[in-house]
């Protein structure tokens, strides 16, 4: 949409944040079985719903009797856990998940002596595209999921919206080419720190999706290493702060700038999920824009209706190419170091290897400006 071509990335044309939209196309067929998606959508909500409230009966009110027990608490909720989530999956309509472990090396197939196996403490690290790889995480590893504490970003108010208001610029909107380089396009916002961490709930993080930092006013920053001596799961870290539309990858936060490369004492794993582009009988799975209550109640009961599965791809990276092996090198895949969180730039370009996906320069710091846009022309 023109009005939004301020934030497109300049050195990619690519828009990460709209939510993408089908092709134009016939949607008769679509018109048609709209009736029977609304009674299916319906029965899978209500379904969907009654799981939700299984989870906090179970998993947060009557195993909390077995927490004085911590290895039956920890098998006890992770296999609830697990259960819920694959069943939550299969109602919204992801029937299958195909999961790869690849090498960076054009995405070759891993040997198959390697395995993917997150252990305590461990550091899981992901693109961030929707609630779904979340739901994906708890039903695989039941691990702890963090949230960053950054520093707050102020919206340059008056020239983002002026910026966005061109209607008018010459050359083609293909997003490429000098079309590209035509747009009215915003500067990328300067990075903010990251000052802490918080471990949250799997319904918090739920929650948080499509959101951006601060994701409410109660949370107390702890160090990434804090979090870790302290946790019984592995855990995952989202370094892009907050969800992309999956058509390219923000700009990573400095996550980790207290590691050093190659990582000792914990291994880190990395992890692409991708999903195929909308159509007409089959909404994104991507979730950007978040709503503003109950998120992300409306998507999921968007996703209910359709009647085709939904499709999406996970790929893992092989642990002997993860910045944690003792034998990876740093100037294989980082090409300039100096003054880097050198771990998040590793891991943004291990991620975007064995997904196939491009980096645009603009992070969290610029969908904030985005969303108040967006808003204020809803």
């Amino acid at each position: 949409m023109e009005k939004y071509s301020a934030f497109r990335d300049p050195g990619t044309g690519i828009q990460p944040f709209l939510t993408p939209v089908p092709p134009i196309g016939s949607e008769i067929l679509a018109k048609i079985t709209l009736p029977f998606g609304y009674i299916i959508g319906s029965l899978r909500t209500v379904l969907i719903l009654a799981l939700g409230l299984a989870y906090v009966a179970l998993v947060r009110g009557v195993c909390l009797a077995l927490s004085p027990v911590p290895p039956l608490y920890r098998l006890v909720t992770g296999g609830l856990t697990s259960i819920i989530s694959r069943l939550i999956l299969l109602l919204v309509g992801v029937w299958w998940i195909p999961v790869e472990l690849v090498t960076r090396k054009r995405g070759r197939t891993a040997q198959s002596n390697e395995s993917w196996n997150p252990q305590t403490g461990d550091i899981i690290v992901s693109n961030w595209v929707s609630w779904i790889e979340i739901l994906w995480l708890a039903f695989r590893f039941n691990p702890t999921f963090v949230l960053p504490v950054c520093e707050p970003v102020e919206i340059p108010v008056q020239s983002v919206r002026a910026s966005a208001s061109i209607t008018h610029t010459p050359g083609r909107r293909t997003g490429t080419g000098s079309a590209a380089l035509s747009s009215p396009n915003r500067t990328p916002s300067t990075r903010k720190s990251v000052t802490g961490f918080q471990a949250v709930s799997l319904l918090s993080i739920l929650s948080a999706t499509g959101r951006v930092p601060p994701y409410n006013s109660n949370m107390t920053p702890c160090t990434l290493e804090e979090i870790r001596q302290a946790a019984d799961r592995p855990i995952v870290v989202f370094p892009e702060c907050t969800t992309s539309n999956g058509r390219g990858m923000l700009r990573f936060a400095d996550a980790f700038k207290d590691y050093s490369v190659p990582v000792k004492g914990f291994k880190v794993f990395i992890m692409c999920v991708r999903y195929d582009p909308p159509t007409n009988l089959s909404p994104t799975l991507s979730h950007s824009i978040p709503s503003l209550s109950l998120n992300p109640l409306p998507h999921l009961l968007k996703l209910t209706t359709a009647l085709r599965p939904q499709p999406i791809s996970i790929r893992l990276l092989s642990p002997s190419e993860s910045p944690s092996f003792q034998l990876f090198m740093v100037s294989e895949v980082v090409l300039n170091a100096d003054g880097q969180d050198v771990l998040s730039e590793a891991c943004a370009a291990l991620i975007a290897q064995i997904g196939k996906m491009k980096r645009t320069g603009m992070g969290w710091e610029d969908k904030v400006a985005f969303l108040d846009f967006y808003r204020s022309k809803k």
